[in-house]
């Protein structure tokens, strides 16, 4: 992952960073110089005015480095949140948990700030003024340098020793939260379903639990944390008294003289101090780092090919499918299994049978948000994974079981993905029978809708959906997912009327429960358990 986030990282402002900070860092041998020799009457009081000019130097290069490692984290954050929204745009619906996103994109890299801002810059502060140190220290003293040279290592191999259980606790913490957050978001989103099937406190129980699993692994990383803070500390203090003991012994006998004692009690702590800072900033830095890790794993996953450059024949098309098994990750049982089925061109057909025997899966194959685990899917003759996506999603219509409507006018909503004058959404709402409650909305077709469709009720969502697809007349194929669900019995006859007259001259598949909307098929499928148990053609003017 490191490698991967160098990479990523703004190269100006990261170099004024860590210049910043080494810099400063080095400062500490004149800062200790001019003290030792003002303490010890080696240099005059005016030394003072030099004295006072490093340290406001070292303030004023700790903004700089404050500023630029800000900017550095800020630009990272950005670069990678665009790159992960634009990565799962790839994905499917199915393959990723949108509430696992919103962690990872939100809270999981907010947590990079103390790795880019703290952990960085102390990493190569700790490369350069340990050396810089030992240095002066052993032409000023040698038998101090030597004492320092040998305990200095201590500090990293405990550091080592300590920060590999803290990885492993610290990944088990950002588990914990990804699960947290993401079941709490698919738990808000779906919370009027839970409210109506009686599964609301259920559920409130589940988020108590994982929230509990959260809090135990976080307090296990604090634990962590604070012991190895601990023994850090306890090394660098017991390394600091082998230094200070023989110094203040030698001073005592006189083999030393006072401004060598100074400048070696001064510079021997900032030979610690950077190791230190670098083992208690690698722990806060930790959480971020394992998001990061999960980031690039998830930039750096193979994504099916489904979108190539062919584009399949021009007109109404014919759809095969030849074998198709569809796999979801997590579950055991196949959505379909084995499924051939041969769909004419302008032909209508209708889907039939019980919740969850993959009537919707298929719907989402031929849209492409599915792939195939087995087998294809031919659009005229040419495989649905070569195809180019977009170009074949511009020559659908479909109308989703549970439509999303954004944060928009509902004019903008209604022609969503088509170029529609204001006079064809009319059109289009008044074929959906949305033209009367769109109306008398308070700007008409102007009104901003809440996100969602929050002030709109489930009918009035679904046939602003039923308006997307007649504000689509030059759509080759339908696909509608019981479009007339959540309609009182006049909307549903006037729709039904209209959707006649939509899918002539049209391929359309049509996800169906009601007798009406199975009236309008040429031809009924029925599934159970992924798998096609009945295929009949309905006869012209006959009966189901």
């Amino acid at each position: 992952m490191h490698r991967d986030l160098m990479r990523s990282l703004p190269r100006r402002h990261l170099a004024v960073c860590l210049g910043a900070a080494i810099v400063a860092g080095l400062l500490v041998l004149v800062q200790a110089e001019l003290l030792a020799g003002v303490l010890s009457g080696r240099f005059t009081v005016a030394a003072l005015l030099p004295l006072a000019l490093v340290f406001g130097l070292r303030g004023a290069l700790g903004w700089v480095q404050c500023v630029a490692a800000g900017r550095t984290a800020s630009g990272v954050k950005s670069l990678l949140r665009h790159r992960l929204l634009a990565r799962f745009q790839e994905f499917s619906p199915a393959e990723h948990r949108s509430g696992e996103l919103v962690t990872l994109t939100g809270r999981g890299l907010d947590a990079l700030d103390p790795y880019l801002t703290g952990y960085l810059p102390s990493v190569a502060v700790a490369a350069v003024v340990p050396v810089a140190v030992l240095i002066r220290l052993f032409v000023a003293d040698l038998a101090t340098a030597i004492i320092v040279l040998l305990t200095l290592p201590l500090i990293p191999i405990f550091g080592a020793l300590v920060g590999m259980t803290t990885k492993a606790v610290t990944e088990r913490q950002w588990r914990a939260l990804a699960r947290l957050g993401g079941h709490f978001l698919d738990v808000v989103r779906g919370l009027p379903t839970l409210r109506a099937f009686g599964r609301a406190r259920y559920q409130a129980s589940v988020i108590r639990e994982v929230a509990g699993r959260h809090r135990s692994a976080t307090m296990r990383t604090l634990r962590v944390a604070f012991l190895s803070s601990l023994v850090l500390e306890l090394v660098a203090s017991l390394s600091l008294a082998l230094v200070a003991v023989p110094v203040g012994l030698r001073l005592l006998s006189g083999s030393l003289d006072l401004s060598t004692a100074l400048l070696v009690l001064l510079l021997a702590p900032e030979a610690y101090l950077p190791l230190r800072a670098m083992g208690t900033r690698f722990h806060a830095a930790m959480e971020g780092v394992t998001a990061a890790d999960q980031a690039f794993a998830l930039l750096g996953e193979d994504v099916p090919e489904r979108s190539g450059r062919l584009t399949a024949p021009g007109g109404v098309p014919e759809i095969r499918l030849e074998s198709v098994t569809v796999r979801y990750p997590g579950r055991e049982d196949a959505a379909l299994t084995e499924v051939s089925l041969v769909i004419g061109a302008g032909e209508r057909v209708a889907l039939v049978g019980e919740s969850g025997a993959g009537k919707s899966t298929l719907l989402h194959l031929l849209l492409g948000f599915v792939t195939p685990s087995a087998g294809r899917v031919l659009i005229g003759g040419v495989d649905l994974a070569e195809l180019d996506l977009d170009a074949w999603r511009r020559r659908l219509a479909f109308v989703p079981q549970r439509p999303h409507l954004f944060a928009a006018s509902v004019a903008d909503n209604i022609r969503l993905g088509s170029p529609a004058a204001p006079a064809q959404v009319r059109t289009a709402a008044a074929e959906a029978q949305a033209a009367e409650f769109v109306e008398a909305l308070p700007d008409g077709y102007d009104t901003v809708l809440g996100e969602r469709g929050a002030n709109l009720s489930a009918g009035q969502r679904q046939r602003v959906a039923l308006a997307r697809a007649f504000c689509r007349p030059d759509a080759e194929v339908l696909l509608l997912d019981e479009p007339t669900a959540r309609l009182d019995g006049r909307s549903e006859s006037a729709v039904l009327d209209s959707t006649r007259r939509l899918a002539e001259g049209r391929t359309a598949v049509i996800v169906a429960h009601r007798p009406a909307m199975i009236d309008l098929a040429d031809r009924v499928i029925r599934l159970t358990g992924g798998t096609i148990v009945e295929d009949h053609v309905r006869p012209v003017g006959g009966t189901r």
